[in-house]
């Protein structure tokens, strides 16, 4: 069964920086659009970023574009999300997500992983 296990959630100040892992078993990794989402506290889930299965599309929520980058490895079936200059508005916890067709755009994700909780605070 398809599994997504985050890690690398923690404690940052604002201006700060994380990076993000997800790593993806039980499917064909390599076949499929991958996304982050979010959750922050007492807010519904929202969706930071999308990329294609093979990499070559990206795309970002206005909140976050120009500070995240998402980014895989196929050969490693690992997803990544590298957050610079952190906000407190960032605080939520951040989930990787499985799309069922190999893009992202115009899609919903169709699984999610357990999360990781990120904290942006002084």
């Amino acid at each position: 069964q398809v599994q997504l296990v985050e890690s690398g959630g923690g404690l940052v100040q604002p201006g700060g920086s994380l990076r993000l892992s997800c790593a993806a078993s039980g499917f064909s990794f390599r076949h499929y659009a991958m996304a982050w989402v979010r959750q922050a506290p007492g807010k519904g889930l929202e969706w930071v970023s999308g990329i294609t299965n093979g990499g070559s599309s990206t795309g970002y929520a206005d909140s976050v574009k120009g500070r995240f980058t998402i980014s895989r490895d196929n050969a490693k079936n690992t997803l990544w999300l590298q957050m610079d200059s952190l906000k407190p508005e960032d605080t939520a916890v951040y989930y990787c997500a499985k799309y069922p067709d190999p893009v992202w755009y115009g899609r919903d994700v169709e699984q999610r992983g357990q999360g990781t909780q990120v904290t942006v605070s002084s």
